[in-house]
């Protein structure tokens, strides 16, 4: 599977169990939203879906009700649990994550780039508080999604809060608000009578963003319509961690009620695409796209949005 969309780090680690989810220590109060119990169709077979990131088959399946964040985890909501923990995150402690090298000055450094995916860059100190390395900061970002943070480092948060990540299946319930078999979160057209619902890549990828959506990198979260359930940025912005490890087949074990992924894995699962996702070369903006990231990686286009227990 590619990982133009959000890369991993060099190799994958070795298979290993879901790390323990402990005890809130510190509870957090997060806004949540009910989705109601019910069925849906699941997953797309549609000429623009990724057979190879086993998107498909489309299934019918069966949840209890769940309460969702409206919205990712921000940089706001990140760094008060820092404050409150002293959580230092898996890319601080590698000591670099990959950035949007469009994000970087004409004379940065030539560091090393991801595999297949050039315009990912290494940057040095690169972190959630330093998105583009050290010479950046939050400022004025402070409503906008937390990124370079790893699947671990969302556990942790979630410990902290008193909640949990989501599986993949309520991830997609979600994110489709009710519609049912439509692509995007507000249904099949990606600019309904050419209004921009989600932020993401137009122009010439990776060359030239026109910004007609109005950013160029993360948007504040809830810069665009929610979906029939009042959520927000459930397609675009950034990757979403969920709890679920990747599989391309695993769903299709007759697996339809409260489903989730396989009990041990090499990669975690990603949903809702990014701000870098552009039909040319990635469409996974879509409500039924899936990406595999190993569970340490991080980078600029990766966050997290966090489900009540």
């Amino acid at each position: 599977m590619s990982h133009c969309c959000a890369p991993s780090r060099d190799e994958p680690p070795p298979d290993r169990a879901a790390a323990p989810v402990l005890p809130a220590a510190a509870p957090h109060a997060t806004e949540t939203v009910e989705v109601p119990a019910g069925e849906f169709l699941m997953g797309s077979s549609a000429p623009w879906a990724y057979p190879e990131d086993g998107e498909g088959p489309v299934r019918r399946v069966t949840l209890d009700a769940f309460r969702i964040a409206p919205g990712p985890v921000t940089n706001a909501e990140f760094a008060r649990f820092v404050t409150a923990t002293g959580h230092v995150t898996e890319a601080e402690r590698f000591g670099w994550s990959f950035v949007f090298g469009g994000h970087l000055p004409d004379d940065f450094e030539d560091t090393r780039a991801a595999a297949h995916a050039p315009w990912w860059r290494q940057v040095m100190e690169s972190s959630w508080a330093h998105p583009e390395g050290p010479q950046s900061d939050l400022e004025g970002r402070e409503a906008h999604p937390v990124v370079h943070v790893s699947h671990d480092d969302a556990l942790a948060y979630c410990a902290w809060a008193g909640v949990r990540l989501p599986t993949e299946a309520e991830w997609e319930r979600a994110a489709r608000g009710g519609l049912e078999g439509e692509p995007f979160p507000w249904g099949g057209e990606l600019e309904p009578d050419g209004e921009h619902r989600m932020n993401v890549w137009q122009g010439e990828f990776p060359r030239r963003n026109s910004c007609d959506d109005g950013f160029y990198g993360t948007s504040p979260v809830g810069s665009y319509p929610a979906n029939g359930y009042g959520l927000f940025d459930m397609t675009g912005n950034v990757w979403e961690w969920t709890a679920d490890w990747f599989s391309r087949d695993f769903h299709t074990r007759d697996r339809r009620a409260n489903p989730h992924g396989p009990r041990r894995g090499t990669h975690r699962t990603a949903r809702g695409g990014s701000y870098l996702c552009h039909a040319s070369y990635c469409r996974r903006y879509r409500v039924s796209a899936r990406n595999a990231l190993t569970p340490d990686s991080s980078s600029g286009n990766v966050g997290f949005r966090v489900v009540g227990r």
